[in-house]
């Protein structure tokens, strides 16, 4: 076994230890929640009105094709707005309308604040066996 001297292996611990933390930070950045909830729950319901749409509890659209967004995976929503702004964009766009007008003044912020308030909401969507 070779024995090194204290001070290089104090100096290659610290490196160690800084490139694991480096390395655990890089690695969970992505799975870090975007948004603020309290900021999206006033988007959603007054300033936007979503809920005029999609119900007052984000699970009860007024008509049976629109989605139910309460509980949804805060990516996807998040995901669905950026597209919808997109419009006709023929690989990442959704082509709606009424979606697209409501998604096309969001600023980014906004669309990471309402997906994750939808995202926090209790879902309604049951799995049937």
């Amino acid at each position: 076994m070779i024995r090194l001297p204290r001070r290089l292996a104090l100096h290659l611990g610290l490196v160690t230890t800084i490139c694991v933390s480096v390395a655990t930070a890089l690695l969970s950045g992505g799975a870090q929640a975007r948004g603020n909830a309290d900021n999206g729950k006033e988007l959603a319901t007054k300033k936007y009105a979503c809920a005029s749409c999609h119900g007052a509890n984000f699970a009860t659209p007024i008509d049976p094709s629109y989605p139910k967004l309460a509980g949804q995976h805060q990516d996807y929503l998040r995901a669905a707005l950026l597209a919808y702004q997109k419009g006709d964009h023929p690989t990442f766009g959704r082509n709606n309308a009424v979606m697209g007008s409501q998604a096309k003044p969001l600023s980014a912020q906004e669309i990471d604040d309402i997906s994750a308030y939808l995202a926090s909401l209790p879902p309604s969507l049951v799995l049937k066996r």
